[in-house]
């Protein structure tokens, strides 16, 4: 397992997730979904998105928030939700060994029984009037936040 674990809730968008698959497997960070997903895992789009890296990046899949928060209390891992609906930025988080770095559908967040469960949440900040970042653009920011307090991949040579 990589140094934080990257967690989708029900994505929407094949496209998305597999550009962030590809992120992953290159950081060497496992990625978590938790269903169901708005797509086929079989989608076209996720395999052109993820290309060749789908196969580098270790996928867990969950059938619903309360198997995949079962799971995660019982490892004793941290929930960090990434979220619009907070003030507190994500350059003030502490990340740390094991956290569980969780971003909504597309279309929607995470409902409020998964706002609750979480152990923190952050926000990245945006200007006055922005409603949101893309999600894979979002999981990238955050994901190299973390990756840099943390340690991990190393520049390959």
């Amino acid at each position: 397992m990589g140094p934080f674990s990257i967690t989708l809730y029900q994505p929407d968008i094949a496209g998305n997730t597999g550009t962030i698959l590809r992120l992953a497997a290159c950081l060497g960070v496992p990625v978590e979904i938790i269903e169901p997903a708005g797509f086929d895992v079989s989608d076209r789009n996720l395999r052109r998105a993820g290309m060749d890296y789908l196969d580098q990046v270790t996928l867990t899949r969950h059938v619903d928030f309360a198997a995949f928060d079962a799971a995660r209390l019982a490892a004793g891992r941290r929930l960090v939700l990434l979220t619009t609906k907070t003030t507190r930025s994500y350059y003030d988080v502490a990340f740390a060994p094991g956290d569980v770095l969780l971003f909504g559908r597309e279309s929607a967040g995470v409902p409020a029984h998964v706002h609750e469960s979480a152990d923190l949440a952050a926000t990245i900040p945006m200007q006055a009037g922005a409603r949101s970042l893309n999600l894979a653009v979002s999981v990238a920011m955050v994901a190299g936040e973390a990756m840099r307090q943390l340690g991990g991949a190393s520049p390959s040579s």
